[in-house]
């Protein structure tokens, strides 16, 4: 509020009424003020109140939303529903360029705004959950992190040239990553993980062998991942990196819910820093408690020029709705919020094991033994003689209780045009039926009591039809 219209409006009601009124305005522009020139989350977290102040201020920079607009293209902003433009606080442009999904766009100041001061805040948060050397552009993508994949391994391969024709993965067993490389139009080479005890480990020797027996100059990259299910461990990604930078080959981390781990972002701030890492890919929904949606990509401070070419290798604007829900979210967690956030999620992960031992000690099972999993953890499911081990995760579902997988040795199935056998497992041969649950970002104790209690009934249930099936037989 200006000087010249606070005079206007002194004339019209008391001059200290119109000074209080003031203050206020100034403390949401004093808001803008401090995210700018900090670009890092605020301490303390918003009220909803102002947030929503700070962004009809920004929507109202937006063209679409500027007194007596004559807006005569095809793209100007227009909604038909109200409900979708109140959802979106009138910012319809979107963000970018048709150049680069990152630029800023000439009918919507206020969006690209928005979008920069996201792209900072998520910086700050990676950089407070471990990831203290991330480089300084961090790019918010409205792509979930199997197509944000897909971009980073496009934007590779046109950096590779022709030659490049594989992707050697250290196998994960998920469609998504599959899919991400064949959608890419590349190749992939699977790399079975080696079984340690409960554990599968990254088998970089093989990794190597790969790489050799193909040419470096034909792999386009070695993808490898932190955060999945157990007994999966986190990919020895410091000794890929290692390995990547002296063999001249690209380097992408499939961090897909690991910004929640402290001891991953931590592991992640080390493989870039030792070795060769070309980008890390993160999910917005599994780590920030938003819609699904969005991606980060982000790189070491050694590393940073493919974020760019991703930002440049984007067709087309792009929605805004995952930038502006992350940079919502982040100005509601403030630092305190989320840094407490981070470590709720780390006690409960030994609440969670704790709790779960003790059922499985009670039902004749045991906890798979997975260290090298900080998020993930599984049960065995030997009990599950003479009837389908999926019923298991059925009956559970049927009772409200939902994330948990049931893995079956011994199943195959083709994805594109790559065969897995035991596929759930994350290798050939595991040899325990078991299931996962995970103790995630914003999991309560609450939900381990419940989960638990659930989890008892359910053994003995479930022990009755085994019993029953296989009288039956």
């Amino acid at each position: 509020m200006d000087d010249d219209l606070c005079d206007a409006l002194s004339r019209v009601v008391s001059a200290r009424y119109v000074s209080r009124a003031k203050q206020n305005a100034n403390a949401v522009d004093g808001v803008f003020k401090r995210l700018s020139s900090s670009r890092a989350m605020p301490k303390e977290p918003l009220g909803d109140d102002v947030i929503e102040l700070m962004l009809h201020r920004l929507s109202s920079m937006d063209s679409n939303n500027f007194i007596g607009n004559v807006g005569v293209g095809e793209r100007e902003g227009r909604t038909f529903s109200s409900l979708v433009r109140r959802r979106c606080y009138g910012m319809t442009h979107g963000i970018g360029r048709s150049g680069d999904v990152a630029a800023e766009q000439p009918k919507a100041c206020g969006s690209s705004l928005a979008n920069a001061l996201c792209g900072f805040l998520a910086r700050d948060a990676l950089k407070l959950a471990g990831m203290r050397d991330v480089g300084k552009r961090v790019l918010v993508l409205p792509t979930a992190t199997g197509m944000t994949l897909t971009l980073v391994l496009t934007s590779l391969k046109k950096r590779r040239g022709v030659e490049g024709r594989y992707v050697i993965w250290s196998r994960l067993d998920q469609k998504t990553c599959v899919k991400a490389v064949t959608c890419a139009g590349l190749e992939i080479v699977v790399i079975e993980p080696v079984l340690r005890g409960d554990q599968l480990e990254t088998d970089v020797e093989a990794i190597e062998r790969a790489i050799e027996n193909l040419g470096s100059e034909r792999v386009v990259a070695v993808v490898t991942s932190t955060s999945c299910f157990a007994p999966r461990a986190c990919d020895e990604i410091e000794k890929t990196a290692k390995m990547c930078e002296r063999l001249d080959v690209g380097h992408v981390i499939n961090n897909a819910y690991g910004v929640q781990s402290r001891a991953l972002c931590e592991r992640v701030n080390k493989a870039w820093t030792v070795g060769r890492v070309d980008a890390v890919v993160q999910s917005t929904d599994k780590n920030f408690l938003v819609p699904v949606g969005g991606a980060l990509v982000c790189c070491g401070k050694r590393n940073e020029t493919l974020i760019d070419e991703v930002a440049t290798n984007y067709p087309g604007r792009a929605s805004a709705y995952a930038s502006l829900d992350l940079f919502i979210t982040l100005l509601s967690m403030g630092e305190k919020g989320w840094v407490r956030l981070l470590t709720e999620r780390e006690t409960l992960y030994e609440y969670m094991r704790e709790e779960l031992s003790k059922v499985a000690e009670e039902v004749g099972e045991r906890m798979l033994e997975t260290p090298g999993n900080p998020i993930s953890m599984a049960m065995t499911l030997s009990c599950a003689q003479n009837v389908s081990p999926t019923m298991f995760g059925s009956m559970l579902f049927s009772r409200l209780v939902s994330g948990t997988r049931v893995v079956t040795p011994g199943e195959t199935k083709t994805i594109g045009g790559v065969e897995f056998r035991g596929f759930g497992a994350s290798h050939s041969a595991y040899p325990h039926t078991y299931f996962t649950a995970a103790a995630a970002i914003g999991t309560t104790h609450d939900d381990v009591d419940r989960f638990a209690a659930i989890l008892r009934k359910t053994f003995l249930e479930f022990k009755v039809k085994a019993a029953a099936s296989a009288a039956a037989s």
